[in-house]
């Protein structure tokens, strides 16, 4: 993504945008079901491959962390070990006022409006902060759905071994297969799996909290190059394959949004053999005839 490509129309906070995400994943798990050993998640009925929104929004706050987390506007409220109350805690520190004593809706609403000029996921995505230490309830204009594979992934688990042993007290005879090869584990993974997330920009609900330009510039940089930095032996290797922005030219928008999100859609090229790499679909973009008062703006292709 290039900066002829964040032209004014996706950077416009005032108006509506719905948007479709294409990401792939070969030899690794995009996203493991805890209340399944870990394997990929899928949708049993189809077979299809799944990641949550809040894997994705996971994702989106780590890249902003590390691109901009230094910065007091762009700090990150979700972190891995974070004490939520003691993030409320700040905005009232900042504020000069005692969350056991200031308890008004007045205060309340001063150490929300904090809340959403510091920390770049509370304006982006909201937040419920209504807890002990209480800053009130913010609601987000960016939302993602679950992302889906194009078509039934197989969710393979593999055996795998650790040579070196954890506990060195314990005498083992050597003949023991434990001993000689240490313990035994599982890797979850998929072949390959090419799927596809639906998201939304709401311009009334960024108005309460103050999501603007630059936040949307950020927010197109974070879904392009997120997964660069989430590196891991267990995902293999992910990247982003599409990412197409439809922009209406209202608050209200120009036309349904699931109309304009069906115009991308994926085709096999090779129904012979299962899909193994990026090349066996062709992504078709369907944008003649868009509504008056939309446009489409392909950021990432391929």
């Amino acid at each position: 993504m290039t900066e002829a490509h964040l032209n004014p129309t996706v950077l416009n906070p005032e108006v509506r945008h719905e948007f479709v995400l294409l990401f792939d994943v070969t030899n690794g798990n995009p996203n493991g079901d805890p209340d399944a050993g870990n394997l990929p998640r899928i949708d049993p009925e189809s077979g299809h491959g799944l990641v949550t929104d809040v894997a994705l929004k996971r994702k989106v706050r780590n890249y902003v962390d590390a691109l901009r987390g230094q910065e007091e506007r762009f700090k990150i409220y979700v972190q891995q070990g974070a004490i939520l109350n003691n993030q409320h805690g700040r905005a009232y520190t900042a504020l000069g006022k005692d969350p056991k004593k200031d308890k008004t809706q007045k205060d309340i609403s001063a150490a929300r409006q904090w809340m959403c000029d510091n920390f770049f996921d509370v304006r982006t995505f909201g937040a419920v902060m209504s807890t002990e230490v209480n800053a009130g309830q913010v609601r987000g204009p960016v939302q993602f759905t679950f992302a889906r594979s194009q078509d039934p992934i197989l969710g393979l688990d593999f055996a795998i071994t650790r040579v070196a042993l954890t506990n060195p007290d314990k005498k083992q005879d050597a003949t023991d297969e434990t001993a000689r090869s240490g313990t035994m584990g599982r890797k979850a993974f998929v072949p390959y799996g090419l799927y596809m997330a639906h998201g939304f920009y709401v311009p009334t609900f960024a108005a309460d909290t103050g999501f603007g330009a630059e936040d949307l510039k950020v927010l197109w940089q974070a879904l392009e190059n997120m997964w660069d930095l989430d590196r891991s032996a267990s995902r293999g290797l992910t990247a982003c394959r599409g990412l197409y922005v439809f922009s209406h030219d209202s608050k209200l928008g120009n036309a349904p949004a699931h109309k304009l999100l069906g115009r991308i859609t994926l085709k096999r090229t090779n129904n012979e053999l299962a899909p193994r790499e990026f090349k066996d679909y062709d992504v078709q973009v369907d944008d003649a005839n868009l509504p008056q008062g939309v446009t489409l703006t392909r950021l990432v292709e391929g």
